[in-house]
């Protein structure tokens, strides 16, 4: 039986309100190591927004980054996994998905955690480059 995603996902990730703009984003991004923050209202998740959004929906189009609300660039439709849920359901959604990373939410989709394809190739043992890479510190 595959492990559960609470078995391997990364918890507490780093989440900024709606209207926080996106240079506290990039900000925290720098500052974690990370390449993505969750998005929440009222403390739900409603969105993610990650380093490439940035460059492409803001700064590629001018938008100056102290202002911009991440409510503006955030990838609202997000596809999403519970703490139970197994990691071969997690592999499955990434692959139809075609993204690296879900969040993993409770029952009142409030952010719990997040699981990457790296998480994935830890935690199956797999040799390679892509679990080198995961367990890897950040290149800041």
């Amino acid at each position: 039986m595959p492990p559960r995603v609470s078995d391997v996902m990364t918890a507490a990730p780093l989440s900024l309100p709606l209207d926080a703009t996106l240079y506290e984003a990039a900000r925290v991004m720098r500052d974690e190591g990370i390449g993505d923050v969750l998005v929440t209202y009222a403390g739900r998740l409603c969105g993610v927004v990650t380093d490439r959004d940035i460059v492409v929906r803001a700064v590629a189009e001018s938008r100056d980054t102290s202002l911009t609300p991440l409510g503006d660039v955030c990838t609202a439709e997000l596809t999403t996994v519970r703490p139970e849920d197994d990691t071969g359901t997690v592999a499955r959604l990434m692959c139809e998905q075609a993204v690296r990373r879900l969040p993993v939410v409770d029952a009142e989709q409030r952010p719990v955690g997040i699981v990457s394809i790296g998480d994935l190739a830890v935690a199956n043992g797999d040799v390679g480059p892509l679990s080198e890479i995961s367990k890897a510190p950040p290149n800041n």
